[in-house]
């Protein structure tokens, strides 16, 4: 073999060393980088050049609500801290190092918080190649902190009592309970002002346990454990059923596709008698029942026309409603406002339906839908876009959470403005709505948390008590606005309230007191800048616009 050979064959063994030396160094330093950088097995992950310094969360005030102080024992030298446990399921946790996922907005906006996107990123890459401190950007909420004070305490404070002595007179049952969901938002932009998940846990302790403890997922475990389900965010993504809240659905698609009016009059065969619907070769029967006019107690006489209806929350009325608009119109009003869909947001959430699990709705399901039963499955959200409808005038805006991102420089990085995602009915169908839940809650199945509690202005609003069957207690719901001017219908409400209690009971008494004082302090301490009409008395009001009757003699039963 010549020598010339022999250097021939060593010269290609080390360019094929070469080469598979050079593939293997691109394949871990290029293709798996990431991956081998985020690994909690990689010993540089946690040094402080390879770890930026997290942006802070904030309010849209500027009250931080989630930061970073120095840890010397903590991954990267830092550990956050949160300063309001009710904001824990919204905002969630994060721990660095990669071992235990982020949650909540921690894990949403992660990449914008450590530093890993637009002009942030490229700044942070040239920090690290100067072994130089890197920084994320902030961001800042539509969340007011002082808002979400009130709301948190008001609704621990007003929970029901047991014993029945904080509704004296009232024998409406209710339930204690703790479990539950409340949203604040302005309905004309969609930003969320306050949105609390009870019960909530404490983030700063998951923090602190995740990093430091020698048994580092035992307060994880035990709030997995806990029945009561602290780690679900209910506002978001608890589904329950609406109840009759979800007329309010019903009346503003009857109103704006002519289907009723206000002044529509029923006889005591659709408004009082159970409704037996035969079955169908493609639906069982169904029986729509529901005697919540109060017969011989509050009603003495028929013909009653549909805001009494709407006010006294009667459920054979509503069911004659949603079919005189018809299935496939019911359903596109429904289509307007996201159910069945993904709503566009800043943050997750749970679709909420109104159609069965195949995707079809039979007659039967239908005809108890409309009145909030049947198989509507909604997130507290969710029920928060239909009472932001109505108050904004048949316009639907999307629900926003994020106000601005800025660098660590508080320059402004990003800008959220209010978006229009559909205009769903007329504002006239959106302000007889708004009558009829003046009536609701002047006149009807919330005149007495009214008359209770005096607000210092008018709040209308739709109850809610949904039947979740298995011998529970039924979940108590209320969606509310206000202020509402019964003499200026230019002037529309500032602010909705969504709220409800699992298992609470009677929607009204189970959560109206706790809404009432909401709206109590948000205006009295004038958090939320707007004209406060007066107080409309449900004394004067109500038999003057003949929503409450009186017996006058031998009960006149209308037409049979």
């Amino acid at each position: 073999m010549s020598i010339n050979a022999s250097i021939r064959k060593l010269t290609i063994i080390f360019m094929v060393m070469f080469i598979a030396v050079s593939g293997f160094l691109v394949y871990w330093q290029v293709v798996k980088a990431d991956q081998v950088t985020a690994s909690p097995h990689n010993p540089r992950l946690c040094q402080p050049e390879n770890v930026p310094r997290r942006g802070n969360i904030y309010d849209r005030n500027g009250v931080v609500l989630a930061y970073s102080v120095p840890d010397a024992k903590a991954c990267g030298g830092f550990i956050r801290r949160y300063t309001d446990p009710s904001l824990a399921g919204l905002i969630g946790y994060y721990v660095p190092g990669g071992l235990y996922p982020p949650t909540g907005l921690e894990a949403q906006f992660n990449d914008t918080l450590s530093g890993g996107t637009g002009q942030t990123a490229i700044n942070n890459l040239v920090n690290k190649t100067l072994h130089t401190s890197q920084g994320g950007n902030n961001i800042y909420l539509t969340i007011d902190e002082r808002i979400q004070k009130i709301v948190a305490q008001d609704y621990s404070d007003y929970t029901p009592d047991p014993t029945g002595t904080a509704y004296v007179n009232h024998t409406y049952p209710t339930y204690p309970t703790y479990r539950g969901s409340a949203i604040v938002t302005d309905p004309h932009t969609g930003e969320i002002l306050a949105m609390l998940s009870s019960p909530t846990y404490d983030p700063n302790k998951m923090v602190e346990t995740l990093t430091h403890s020698q048994d580092p997922t035992s307060y994880y475990s035990q709030l997995i454990k806990a029945p009561d389900n602290p780690l679900l965010y209910r506002p978001t993504q608890g589904l329950y059923s609406p109840g009759s809240t979800f007329k309010t659905v019903t009346m503003l698609a009857g109103l704006d596709s002519g289907a009723t009016t206000l002044d529509q009059e029923w006889d005591m065969q659709n408004a009082y008698k159970p409704w037996h619907v035969p079955a169908t070769a493609n639906s069982p029967a169904t029986t729509v029942v529901g005697d919540n006019l109060g017969y011989g107690q509050y009603v003495f006489h028929f013909p009653v026309n549909t805001e009494f209806g709407f006010a006294n929350s009667d459920n054979i009325m509503f069911a004659h409603i949603g079919v005189n608009a018809g299935e496939q119109k019911w359903l596109d009003y429904t289509r307007r406002m996201y159910f069945d869909q993904t709503i566009p947001a800043d943050f997750p959430i749970a679709k909420s339906h109104v159609l069965q699990a195949d995707g079809n709705l039979n007659f039967a399901n239908f005809v108890n839908d409309v009145y909030g039963q049947g198989v509507d499955f909604v997130t507290p959200l969710q029920m928060s876009l239909v009472d932001n409808t109505v108050a904004n005038n048949g316009t639907l805006m999307r629900p926003m959470l994020i106000s601005k991102i800025t660098d660590q420089q508080k320059n402004v990085v990003q800008d959220s403005a209010p978006e229009q995602l559909s205009n769903v009915a007329s504002p006239d169908a959106a302000y007889n709505t708004r009558m009829g839940m003046n009536a609701v809650t002047t006149c009807g199945s919330a005149w007495h948390i009214t008359e209770d509690n005096r607000p210092p202005t008018t709040i209308i609003g739709k109850t809610g008590t949904a039947e979740v069957g298995g011998g529970r207690s039924p979940h108590g719901w209320m969606i509310t606005q206000g202020p509402f001017d019964i003499n200026n219908a230019q002037q529309v409400p500032a602010l909705t309230i969504v709220a409800m209690r699992e298992n609470g009971g009677e929607g009204a008494y189970s959560i109206g007191p706790a809404i009432w004082h909401m709206y109590s302090d948000i205006f009295n301490q004038n958090l939320v800048k707007t004209q406060l009409p007066a107080w409309n008395n449900p004394n004067t009001f109500c038999p003057a616009h003949n929503l409450w009757q009186s017996y006058s003699g031998p009960q006149v039963h209308g037409n049979q």
